[in-house]
């Protein structure tokens, strides 16, 4: 291969790191290798307009080393000159990560020195994130509203049982039987108006006669 060729300027570097991306699966670059890597830059320079017409015999390599690094350019299929720097450029950029499959490699183990690296677009999440938020919001609104609820059956059955408690407190006091001096003593019935005999005087015995 020539050291160098004309139409330098559209020239591109490429350095890749095969072992360092696959370790003990690296494999070895070879004249295969290279065939692949032209094919895909010819593949990705059909992709843009007006160089349909673009083939693999377009796509010349030099300086090829043994730490896998070298140069490309890109012929024009009617002429004799190599495409402007530009067009290689944006059609690199397109297709970066189906050259870096091909290779199995990424953007910091296959890179292209003069071509800036393809951001990859942020992925959307599968649900919107509006129907998240109004999910949490409306699981929020029904847990509130159950606990009202509960509340509020819990208060009812308090003041159901506070007068039925008072009114068997009562009672038992009504029906105590107090013992004076050995004597026992009904105590007086209010509600009746029951007297107790034993704290009845003679003279309130007497009386009814």
């Amino acid at each position: 291969m020539a050291k160098m060729f004309k139409g330098a300027e559209n020239a591109f570097k490429v350095r890749l790191s095969i072992r360092t991306a696959l370790g003990d699966k690296a494999y070895a670059w070879d004249t295969n290798e290279e065939y692949l890597f032209k094919a895909m830059v010819a593949f990705s320079m059909r992709k843009v307009a007006n160089r349909e017409k673009t083939e693999i015999s377009h796509v010349l390599l030099c300086n090829v080393t043994q730490r896998v690094s070298f140069w490309f350019v890109v012929t024009d299929p009617s002429e004799k000159h190599t495409l402007p720097a530009v067009e290689v450029q944006e059609a690199i950029r397109m297709n970066r990560n189906r050259i870096n499959n091909a290779f199995f490699l990424n953007d910091q183990t296959l890179e292209f020195l003069k071509i800036p690296s393809t951001l990859i677009p942020p992925t959307d999440p599968p649900v919107p994130i509006w129907i998240i938020i109004f999910g949490v919001i409306f699981c929020i609104v029904i847990v509130a509203i159950i606990l009202l609820i509960l509340s509020g059956i819990r208060q009812r059955r308090r003041k159901d049982k506070g007068p039925s408690e008072v009114d068997d407190t009562e009672d038992k006091c009504e029906n105590t039987i107090t013992i004076e001096n050995g004597i026992p003593c009904d105590p007086l019935d209010t509600k009746g108006g029951h007297v107790n005999d034993a704290f009845m005087t003679e003279d309130e015995r007497l009386t009814p006669l």
